[in-house]
């Protein structure tokens, strides 16, 4: 909720050591970050770097961030004040490590492993340092559809995991015999510890250079800047209701019932509310997510049009903005809704509040992206070492929207995964028993415009031995949505390959359990982002080189843009493309065939 903090008078603050303070704590969370990828023991900490460190304040409220996923920006903060109030004042104590996994605060699935540790400066408590990370195992089942969030793993409560110093070997052991690879689980364990004890040291370290009271007055004066920043830039956006809707495929258990996503944004003044009451009711399928991701869906599109590029990212930036989210959502569920694929939905909805701002601010938000992980998973038995194993590439990338005046990006991780990279081919190729034959940009799959929107990518994976995949995409009927006549991107896609024929025609991008055998493949395929303009405007000479890249077919070219190249030569007819443009404004627009014209 937005919040007028009732100013104390503060001492002042020397502007030098506050800018001091601002790049040291971002360097504390940056090094948080780098221990952790060292020291973990799973790749989709260190390669696909699917986790976020911090620093807090005493109350829980966010300093800085290692930013990994943009979602943990207020899932982490939140997860900080409920192990506060669990133990109290009185219960948390020098040498403290807590962890909790509980979806309903962190947010999201229970493979997200949180720890946190209170610093203490001379017996008083000065911060907390946290970390989240990806498990890449944490029991349950591993294909399939769940439908409660017991058949998804392991539930650590909010626990002490170290009290005092003392490493606590029951939660240690329960842990141990509830997951499938323990020994990567207690790597990545021992990792986060290295994480949370780095920003410890280091934070410590800054207050014995600047003083206990310099630090945490330079952090106050931070988030009021911050705060400042964000109600400037807020007051930019005309006054107004705006609204916009989209929808997810389906739930994975109601196959082709879409799942309404509705959204308003009230801008008054220096303020802004998101209310996502209107956004669909928990679903029965795994793609429901907790309260945290709510909010978490309005911090990161408000974090976008308000102050993208202020550091550290901190709770400051957020006191302008109110966000209503009623229980039972699927960005607000409650127990016992099933959690496993928590991600898939936010970052549609942070879509769509761009989409409800377009008609705002034009030139601050884009058109439609791909918006999904697109993150197989397989698991079997390696034939090469006899041992069990559980795959995964991390975010596959895929075609981000076109803004008013530059061309969408292309193979980029969806917004929910920010930071997060995709793995590189050689090194799972190394680790599991598969070969990647196919790795590139999809050509023609870019939402045509004035702006082109950007590409997806195309995997294909071969089996060397039996396996089970797992693939729970969405939007491929949702497709990347245009802007002010841009068209559509193309949606997610997947496809099996079974005894060397092609399976293509499933009802959505969800294929759950296949049975793949040596030889047997698997294709992923990410959406383009949506463009924006009328494609007749783009120019010549653009889409000639978009032609001359792959990224246009010659056939598109024409179709969607007007424009006639030579396919030998790349040369463009004139006469041909100015007959072809007029015959195309005449009749009002593209050819037909060209894709359906978006908001």
């Amino acid at each position: 909720m937005a919040r007028k903090i009732k100013r104390t008078k503060r001492a002042e603050v020397d502007p030098v050591v506050t800018e001091i303070v601002r790049n040291g704590v971002i360097a504390v969370t940056e090094e948080m970050k780098t221990n952790l990828m060292r020291t973990a023991y799973n790749i989709i900490i260190y390669e696909a770097l699917d986790f976020t460190t911090g620093l807090f304040t005493p109350q829980g409220e966010t300093i800085s961030i290692g930013i990994g996923l943009p979602m943990f920006i207020r899932g982490m903060a939140e997860t900080v004040k409920a192990k506060i109030r669990h133990f109290g004042a009185d219960g948390i104590r020098p040498g403290d490590i807590y962890v909790t996994n509980d979806s309903y605060l962190t947010g999201s699935h229970l493979n997200h492993v949180t720890l946190t540790l209170p610093i203490f400066h001379r017996g008083r408590l000065v911060a907390f340092s946290c970390c989240m990370a990806h498990w890449l195992d944490i029991g349950g089942i591993l294909g399939g559809m769940s439908t409660d969030i017991y058949s998804e793993g392991l539930q650590i409560p909010i626990l002490k995991y170290q009290d005092r110093g003392v490493v606590n070997q029951t939660v240690v052991d329960i842990i141990r015999q509830n997951v499938r690879l323990p020994s990567r689980a207690m790597g990545d364990l021992r990792a986060q510890v290295t994480a949370v004890k780095t920003g410890e040291r280091r934070f410590l370290e800054l207050i014995a250079r600047y003083g206990s009271d310099a630090v945490l007055g330079s952090i106050a004066a931070i988030m009021d800047h911050a705060e400042a920043m964000a109600r400037a830039r807020t007051r930019t956006i005309p006054d107004g209701v705006y609204e916009a809707e989209s929808y997810m495929d389906d739930d994975g258990i109601d196959i082709g019932k879409p799942v309404p996503i509705r959204v308003r944004v009230t801008v008054k003044g220096d303020e802004m509310t998101v209310d996502l009451s209107e956004v669909s009711k928990q679903v029965r399928g795994f793609y429901n997510s907790g309260i945290t991701t709510g909010y978490a869906c309005a911090q990161v599109a408000y974090k976008c049009l308000t102050s993208p590029t202020d550091y550290p990212i901190n709770d400051g930036s957020f006191r302008s903005l109110n966000t209503i989210v009623p229980p039972g959502r699927i960005i607000s569920a409650v127990r016992p809704a099933p959690m496993r694929w928590w991600m898939t939905y936010p970052m549609t909805i942070v879509d769509t509040i761009f989409k409800a701002l377009a008609p705002a601010i034009p030139a601050q938000v884009i058109a439609g992206h791909h918006a999904d992980l697109l993150a197989s998973s397989f698991h079997g038995i390696n034939n090469r070492t006899s041992e069990f194993f559980i795959g995964s590439f991390g975010p596959l990338g895929g075609g981000w929207g076109a803004k008013r005046n530059e061309d969408g990006v292309s193979g980029t991780v969806c917004i929910n995964d920010g930071d997060t990279h995709n793995s590189p081919n050689e090194q799972a190729e190394f680790k599991f028993p598969i070969v990647v034959e196919r790795y590139a940009l999809v050509p023609d799959s870019g939402g045509a415009g004035r702006r082109r929107g950007g590409l997806g990518v195309e995997r294909v994976v071969r089996a060397r031995t039996n396996m089970v995949v797992n693939n729970q995409s969405d939007r491929a009927h949702c497709r990347p949505w245009g802007l002010d006549g841009g068209l559509e991107g193309a949606g997610n896609a997947v496809e099996l390959r079974v005894g060397g024929e092609w399976k293509t025609d499933f009802p959505n991008a969800k294929v759950l359990v296949a049975q793949l055998k040596p030889g047997d493949a698997f294709k992923i395929r990410s959406g383009g982002g949506g463009g924006y303009g009328d494609p007749l405007e783009r120019p010549i000479d653009e889409v000639r080189e978009d032609v001359r890249q792959g990224y246009v077919t010659v056939k598109s070219a024409a179709e969607l843009y007007g424009v006639v190249i030579d396919p030998e030569t790349f040369a463009v007819d004139v006469a041909a493309t100015e007959k072809l443009r007029a015959a195309c404004l005449a009749a009002g627009g593209a050819p037909t065939g060209a894709g359906a014209k978006s908001a």
